[in-house]
């Protein structure tokens, strides 16, 4: 089984449930975003015909990965109270093949300033309303990184251990 992991920035979270996935004897790539170049959608409408995007940017590298992983996490920082801007961006540009996302797995990590997980789950609602989308996509698991201001304060939290176990027990 693969397992994509797709994110804007680092996430420490996911880390651990890449080392746990690992250590169950899965096969893992990272994605990052933040050194991705992936444009906007225009809502021009071409790839509705072609299933291709007219951009000529990272999108199409990143779009047959996630055909290939058989299990997908998506991580984000929370951003006023929804995903980054670079998240939400990848989302919308798989529209040209959606349709051929079928069976997926889908793991979601989120961090947030806020101690409530309840902060989180507009964030949350948006990767279901992705997943809802796609052809026998499966929820199988959610991490909520709570009160995490700043670069490290995550580290040591029950988030950690949570998506650890969580990575070993894909």
């Amino acid at each position: 089984m693969e397992l994509g992991i797709i994110r804007k920035m680092t996430v420490i979270g996911s880390n651990l449930f890449i080392l746990g996935a690992q250590e169950a004897g899965h096969q893992t790539e990272k994605v990052f975003l933040r050194d991705k170049k992936v444009g906007y959608c225009t809502g021009c409408e071409s790839c509705y015909s072609s299933h291709k995007c007219v951009q000529k940017d990272d999108m199409a590298e990143i779009l047959g990965k996630i055909l290939a992983f058989d299990v997908i996490v998506m991580a984000t920082p929370v951003y006023f109270y929804t995903m980054d801007a670079q998240i939400k961006t990848l989302i919308d540009r798989t529209v040209p093949r959606y349709s051929e996302i079928i069976g997926k797995e889908f793991y979601f990590i989120v961090t947030a300033a806020d101690t409530s997980k309840e902060s989180m789950e507009r964030t949350i609602d948006g990767f279901r309303g992705f997943t809802i989308c796609l052809n026998g996509a499966q929820e199988k698991g959610v991490v909520y990184g709570v009160g995490a201001w700043r670069k490290g304060d995550i580290m040591g939290s029950p988030a950690m251990k949570e998506a650890y176990e969580m990575g070993k027990n894909v």
